[in-house]
């Protein structure tokens, strides 16, 4: 928790402490991130200068400045020339973020994350079975119909795919899973837009989607994680391939 002044706000650099020598950027990044995500700092809190924030950590300021840049393109602090640095939101809104900062810092395994991602779309399809209306299966078989449209449009089709998975995990409802899965599945696009080479992948994937459609909408949900589950083993051997060529 971080320490206070006698005026009830919070010694911010007081409550981070001094890190062991030689710690790398990423480390600064992640002991800023723990007193964000406390609650205990109010958006739009100013965070004190470099200078102390490097005397306080025991670190150089070119490492702190590197944290606060990479916070920054994150979306989680907002940097105003001449004015200082600022907490952008609430722990809560900050959660993707975090999310994504630390799988950004950590050693990226793409592996790990197409197997991550197979275990939350299972579950996702299974939540959607459960939980589905009318109109939400309207709405996936709308991003059906545009995917058996554009089968000789790949991008176009790779688009109505994405469009499809965000439907099926909105239909979840729950926010936190969608929130690690929109992390996990922005990791892994630059491989997902490319997956897809040609017609005959195209169509078995179509395959695919309509018998998870079926499944959410007989809310079946056995027969939703089922069908999810066949569709990520293909999906995630496309991906692979795809990262092993980069």
């Amino acid at each position: 928790m971080p320490a206070y002044r006698p005026d009830g706000s919070p010694d911010l650099a007081a409550a981070l402490g001094a890190l062991p020598t030689g710690t790398p950027v990423s480390e600064v990044a992640r002991r800023l991130l723990d007193l964000f995500t406390s609650g205990e700092v109010a958006p739009g809190t100013r965070l004190p200068p470099e200078r102390q924030l490097s005397a306080t950590l025991g670190v150089g300021r070119s490492a702190v400045r590197e944290a606060l840049a990479a916070l920054e393109i994150l979306g989680i602090v907002d940097v105003r020339a001449g004015s200082g640095t600022y907490l952008r939101g609430t722990a809560s809104e900050l959660l993707p973020q975090t999310l994504r900062w630390g799988l950004l810092i950590g050693e990226r395994n793409t592996q790990q994350l197409l197997e991550l991602r197979a275990g939350l779309e299972i579950y996702v399809a299974r939540l959607a079975a459960a939980r589905t209306s009318g109109a939400d299966a309207a709405e996936l078989e709308g991003h059906l119909a545009r995917m058996r449209d554009s089968v000789d449009r790949l991008a176009v089709f790779a688009k109505a795919d994405l469009a499809f998975h965000h439907t099926l995990a909105r239909m979840a409802r729950n926010d936190v899973l969608v929130d690690t899965l929109h992390v996990v599945r922005s990791l892994l696009q630059v491989y997902a837009d490319r997956a897809v080479h040609d017609e005959l992948a195209a169509l078995r994937a179509i395959a695919e989607h309509d018998a998870i459609a079926r499944a959410v909408a007989s809310r079946d949900e056995d027969a939703a994680a089922s069908a999810m589950a066949a569709h990520m083993a293909t999906a995630t051997a496309r991906l692979a391939a795809e990262a092993a060529r980069r």
